[in-house]
């Protein structure tokens, strides 16, 4: 039986032959004008293929959040073109980059911005709600993207009963309920420790490589970085470096080398307003 959340169920947008997944040519961005005026972007060509693991990596300054921006139709290029499967984004109006936005993109944000007095299924089934699917239909799709990132039996609990982790994993969860053809992840792991910042990282690279679910990941940190299968070096607002990684680390195997968990570690977290235990099902 295929799930709520088969990637084969997403809406599709025929590519002209060789379109790639999205790709900027000579993008530029400015802000302000006349002597104000910030040239964030200086540029920037980038050409992703479906199925890829890119890492985009860069100083502060560097123009990486712009690019997420564009890439994620959250802002528009002030010169230069951004194709979505051969279609020219910046030519499309606002409503028209908000349904490529809400049909075809999934956003992790370094915040989770989880809504606060709601459950995680709750937070998870929101952007089906927001498209009319029936409640039947989305608390099922829901509950199979929670358990894709091993959260089946925390669906009741609010963020505030939740670790940092499981609150980065709900937002992965809600990112995947509406089927996207790219996941874009910004800083996903930047808010987390070790461990946590490991698990976000293997459901990532296992979605990547069992369901080929094309994989932004934007971030600062290097080791971060590692783990996709592509790395691109943004400065002063131009692309520095655009790299394969040749041995990309294995998030799994960083998860089993790391030391067991002190038990001590859960009780703490509880005083710290951190996790509480999944209530009976």
């Amino acid at each position: 039986m295929t799930t709520a959340i088969d990637t084969d169920a997403r809406p599709t947008i025929e590519s002209p032959d060789g379109a790639a997944l999205i790709e900027l040519i000579g993008v530029t961005k400015t802000y302000g004008e006349g002597t104000a005026a910030f040239q964030a972007l200086a540029g920037v060509d980038i050409r992703i293929e479906d199925g890829e693991f890119v890492a985009i990596m860069g100083p502060s300054g560097s123009g990486k959040s712009t690019v997420m921006n564009i890439l994620g139709c959250l802002d528009t290029p002030t010169t230069g073109a951004y194709c979505f499967r051969g279609i020219h984004v910046e030519e499309l109006s606002r409503n028209q980059r908000a349904l490529l936005r809400r049909h075809c993109l999934g956003f992790v944000f370094q915040g989770y911005n989880l809504l606060a007095r709601t459950t995680a299924l709750e937070n998870v089934e929101l952007p089906l709600l927001y498209r009319g699917v029936p409640l039947r239909e989305r608390r099922a799709a829901a509950r199979d993207a929670l358990a894709l990132v091993g959260l089946t039996g925390w669906e009741t609990h609010t963020p505030a009963e939740l670790s940092g982790g499981q609150q980065q994993r709900v937002a992965i969860a809600r990112a995947l309920v509406t089927n996207p053809a790219i996941i874009i992840a910004d800083e996903p792991t930047g808010a987390l420790d070790t461990r946590s910042s490991l698990e976000v990282m293997e459901i990532l690279q296992r979605l990547n490589r069992e369901r080929e679910l094309t994989t932004l990941l934007v971030t600062h940190e290097h080791d971060i970085g590692r783990h996709a299968r592509r790395l691109i070096t943004l400065r002063d607002g131009r692309v520095q470096h655009d790299l394969p990684v040749e041995q990309p680390l294995d998030a799994a195997k960083g998860l089993e080398e790391l030391p067991a968990e002190d038990p001590n570690d859960e009780i703490l977290d509880n005083f710290q307003g951190g996790a509480a235990r999944p209530h009976a099902q």
